[in-house]
């Protein structure tokens, strides 16, 4: 003791208290950067994030090496401790000291950094990454030696490092993910993204528009009738067909129409035929997700949804399922005459809305496997044809026929009360 001094022995301890706190300060960094992040970072070749990204993919030795250096340290510092002890307090400063070096690691070197690190993980980590992954290449050899009675140790219970748990999410996780994430995401992002999760547990049949809806030109209609059709044409494309709508030609381009308009300002069936692309068939049971990358892969933006029997259902295009994910954003007149709000949580619909539209407009859950429109749900609840001023409770939600046509629920009321 003669040589040092008991100022020089505190200020050793003092540094290494402080040694202490960096270490430990930097696992916890390291190991809660924000994943994703790194991840767009190494896309951009940032030198601090692919430093990190290093270190976290040879987590074994990346912990080894803090562990080394922090023992160390500590080791050193209980050694320190002791000598300031015995120096003022004499033999029985050995447990004073130990007492005192406990408490001193645990609030300043390991509880302090730890939970500080914790809450500024990227700040910290990015900027301490090039100490780790410089000191990692020095250290290599005395790490590998270390982790090889530690894996060693792992074999002995069977421990393999290489057959790790499933990593993959479920929908239902990712959900809860993004939204326990919405203070870092605007509303509308968040609401695409969970609707695009959604796309994968609904089917075609529940985003078609259903075959009695769809409005289409009869081949072996008037020429008449036909012109006139297709002046007053509201959509882009129009199904052509033979008699029935299952016997389907095609879908007519919009923009093919002045081409085939004659010096009579008339259309003959021939020239119709000419310019209609073929139709495109859907599995009802194909998912909304799957069909969106078949659109895409196929180049396709249009097609008819078929049952087991190869009987047309519906029509489905890709502005459906976009609308599935961004909500509406096309001007539909058709649409706002068979869905109106009375109220906020009242609403008069045509018997052809689908159940999702009313389910969006109300933010209730009327579901059925069966049936995908209004109609059809209230005839399989009801096991009748209703009549005109029958009401019918569903927990909450009570539904009211206003008016029944050929056996048809062309309007009904529907209140949510919950």
């Amino acid at each position: 003791m003669s040589s040092i001094t008991l100022e020089t022995l505190f200020l050793v301890l003092i540094i290494l208290l402080f040694m202490s706190a960096f270490f430990s300060g930097s696992e916890t960094a390291l190991m809660s950067v924000n994943k994703y992040k790194l991840k767009h970072r190494v896309k951009n070749n940032e030198p601090s994030a692919i430093r990190v990204e290093y270190l976290l993919n040879n987590t074994d030795k990346t912990l080894g090496l803090i562990l080394l250096l922090n023992n160390f340290v500590n080791i050193l510092a209980s050694a320190i401790t002791t000598l300031i002890a015995i120096e003022i307090y004499g033999d029985k400063g050995v447990a004073i000291g130990a007492g005192i070096l406990t408490f001193l690691i645990l609030v300043f070197s390991e509880v302090t950094p730890k939970t500080f690190a914790s809450h500024y993980a990227d700040a910290i980590a990015y900027k301490i990454s090039f100490i780790f992954y410089y000191a990692l290449k020095v250290f290599t050899p005395i790490v590998v030696f270390i982790n090889f009675f530690s894996k060693s140790i792992l074999k002995i219970f069977r421990v393999n490092k290489k057959l790790k748990g499933s990593d993959n999410l479920s929908n239902e996780e990712i959900k809860t993910i993004i939204q326990e994430s919405s203070s870092k995401i605007t509303e509308n992002y968040e609401e695409m993204v969970l609707n695009l999760l959604d796309l994968q547990q609904v089917t075609v049949e529940h985003a078609m528009i259903p075959k009695n809806d769809v409005e289409g030109i009869d081949i072996n209609d008037s020429e008449e009738n036909i012109n006139k059709k297709l002046i007053d044409i509201n959509h882009t494309r129009m199904p052509i067909y033979t008699k029935s709508f299952n016997n389907i030609k095609g879908f007519l381009n919009k923009k093919h129409i002045p081409s085939m308009v004659r010096n009579n300002n008339t259309i003959k069936v021939e020239n119709l035929l000419e310019y209609i692309t073929e139709p495109y068939f859907i599995p009802e049971d194909t998912s909304l997700l799957s069909q969106l990358i078949t659109f895409k892969k196929e180049k396709k933006r249009i097609g008819c949804v078929v049952n087991e029997y190869g009987d047309i259902k519906g029509i489905l295009t890709l502005d459906d399922i976009l609308e599935e994910i961004v909500g509406e954003y096309s001007v539909s007149v058709q649409k706002d005459t068979l869905i109106r709000d009375i109220s906020q949580n009242k609403i008069e619909v045509h018997g052809s809305i689908q159940l999702r539209d009313i389910n969006k407009r109300l933010g209730i859950n009327l579901s059925d496997s069966t049936v995908t429109t209004i109609n059809g749900y209230i005839l399989e609840a009801l096991q009748e044809i209703p009549q005109a001023g029958m009401t019918f409770r569903e927990d909450n939600i009570i539904i009211e026929v206003d008016r029944v046509n050929n056996n048809y629920v062309e309007k009904a009321t529907i209140t949510n009360n919950g």
